[in-house]
């Protein structure tokens, strides 16, 4: 195995990383965005008051989105252990 299958290997799954985790990264900001300008329109400076939203939206984009992650993961992990053959010549 050469140093460019290892980095091309790291360089694809960094990339499925930020692939899965961009979703339900967007949708936290976006729920904490539009609570601070509600806290910023009716001067409620409840510290407490984003994370309840944000858990219940980052909750929901698990579940909506979950599958979806899976089975990117589990693709790029099947494709691993397929080529593992390769790899250990």
């Amino acid at each position: 195995m050469t140093v460019d299958e290892v980095t091309a290997i790291a360089s694809s799954a960094l990339y499925l990383v930020i692939k899965v985790a961009a979703p339900v990264l967007l949708v936290s900001l976006i729920v904490g965005l539009l609570i601070s300008i509600f806290q910023t329109v009716t001067s409620i400076q409840e510290q407490t008051l984003t994370f309840v939203p944000k858990i219940l939206a980052v909750f929901l984009s698990l579940i909506v989105l979950g599958n979806w992650m899976l089975s990117e993961l589990s693709g790029f992990m099947v494709t691993l252990w397929s080529d593992f053959s390769s790899y250990v010549r």
